[in-house]
């Protein structure tokens, strides 16, 4: 059974209260929730987890590199100039998939920029939390390699 490890970078803990005419009305729990579920029918397991902290995703994303076969990212902020965890990625062999909730393009111009997508599999923007969910099935599926 795989195993996807789905990680939530800065302000994602204030789903639900932070602009959700952007990012919608669910909270993280809603969202971890319904992930679990949806694993299951996908015949995988999901381990959540969010931090604010730049060094706890980093080594998360090394963890995930040792004992996961995927991993579902929203770096959040960090998207636009974390070189330290475009780096973690890189030194991990298993496939990440980026995922915004918003359409990150149609937004201010410093969200156009990632510098961790060059170095993930994929990167899905835009369908709000659907995303996490289409990032999951196209690990499950292998369309990653």
């Amino acid at each position: 059974m795989k195993k996807i490890v789905v990680l939530n970078g800065p302000n994602l803990n204030r789903l639900g209260l932070r602009e959700p005419h952007i990012y919608g009305h669910e909270t993280l729990k809603d969202v971890e929730t319904k992930l679990e579920h949806f694993a299951e029918t996908q015949g995988c397991i999901v381990q959540c987890k969010q931090s604010n902290h730049e060094g706890q995703i980093i080594d998360w994303l090394h963890e995930a590199g040792e004992q996961a076969d995927g991993v579902v990212l929203n770096p959040g902020a960090f998207t636009h100039y974390s070189y330290a965890i475009r780096d973690a990625i890189a030194s991990i062999s298993i496939p990440v998939i980026e995922v915004h909730l918003s359409n990150v393009h149609a937004r201010e111009s410093f969200r156009h920029t990632s510098v961790t997508a060059p170095v993930t599999k994929g990167q899905i923007i835009g369908f709000g939390t659907l995303g996490y969910q289409l990032a999951i099935a196209a690990l499950v599926e292998g369309e990653t390699k």
